[in-house]
C-alpha cells in the first residue's frame, strides 16, 4: 500500500495520504475487533475512537480553515507527552488484561466510556465547525482581519467547548479501556494542560477583543471543572 501511495501521489500529498491510510487501517482493525466476540472487543472500540478523532481533526480543519491546514492538523505528533500517555494506556490495558482479565470485561463501564468519547468528540467538532476560520490548533498571537469573537452555538454554553470536548474524550478513552491508573493520570494531566492553555489563550483574546471578551467571560463559564481562566484585576 505504501509503494502504491508513493506512485500515485507527489511527495506533499503522499505524506497526507499515508497518514490517512494508516488511520483508516487502524479504524478497520478496530471495527473487526468490535463486531466479533474477541476478548479485545473493547480495545477495538478504542481503536475506532482514536483513529476517527485524529482523522476528523484533519478533515474538519480542511473544511473550516484550509489556510492553516498542515500535516500537524492530524495531531498525530501533538507532543511527546501525548504520545507517552497513549503508550502508557496501551501498556496498562495489556498488563491488566493478562493479570486481571475480568477487569477488562466490564461492558457497562466500557459503554459509559464510549458515550463519553462520542460526546467529547462531537462537542469538539461542533466547536470547530461553529468557529469556522477562527479556529486554529495553534494559539494565535496576532489578530487577523477576519478574526471575530464567536459566542453563538456551543460557545454560548462554554467559553472553550473544543477543550471541554477533548478533556472528556481523553478521559472517556480510559474509562472505555477500564484503565483505573490512566483514568486518574489522564484526568490530572488533561486538567493541568487545559488550565495552562486556557490562561494563555484568554490573555490573547483579551488583547484582541478587550471589554467584549471580558463581558463574555463574565457571562459564560469555561466549561472545565475548577478552571476559571485568566484572572483580571479591575
Amino acid at each position: 500500500v505504501n509503494a502504491a501511495l508513493l506512485l500515485l501521489y507527489p511527495r506533499p500529498l503522499y505524506k497526507i495520504a499515508v497518514r490517512a491510510c494508516f488511520l483508516g487501517f487502524v479504524f478497520g482493525c478496530g471495527l473487526l475487533l468490535s463486531v466479533g466476540r474477541s476478548a479485545w472487543r473493547h480495545f477495538g472500540w478504542y481503536m475506532c475512537s482514536l483513529s476517527l478523532f485524529h482523522y476528523s481533526e484533519y478533515l474538519v480543519t480542511a473544511i473550516n480553515n484550509p489556510r492553516s491546514l498542515s500535516l500537524d492538523s492530524f495531531l498525530l505528533n501533538h507532543s511527546f507527552e501525548y504520545n507517552l500517555a497513549a503508550l502508557s494506556s496501551w501498556v496498562e490495558f495489556t498488563l491488566e488484561k493478562l493479570l486481571f482479565p475480568e477487569l477488562k470485561q466490564i461492558t457497562w463501564l466500557s459503554t459509559v466510556g464510549l458515550l463519553m468519547v462520542i460526546f467529547g468528540d462531537c462537542l469538539r467538532k461542533a466547536a470547530m465547525l461553529t468557529a469556522g476560520s477562527n479556529f486554529n490548533h495553534i494559539v494565535q498571537n496576532e489578530k487577523s482581519d477576519t478574526h471575530t469573537l464567536v459566542t453563538s452555538g456551543v460557545y454560548a454554553w462554554f467559553r472553550h467547548p473544543s477543550y471541554v470536548g477533548w478533556f472528556y474524550w481523553s478521559i472517556g478513552t480510559q474509562v472505555l479501556l477500564c484503565n483505573p491508573i490512566c483514568v486518574v493520570g489522564y484526568t490530572l494531566a488533561s486538567w493541568r494542560f487545559f488550565r495552562e492553555r486556557i490562561e494563555e489563550e484568554e490573555i490573547t483574546l483579551i488583547h484582541f477583543f478587550g471589554e467584549e471578551y471580558l463581558e463574555y467571560k463574565r457571562k459564560v463559564p469555561s466549561g472545565l471543572p475548577f478552571i476559571g481562566g485568566v484572572k483580571v484585576e479591575l
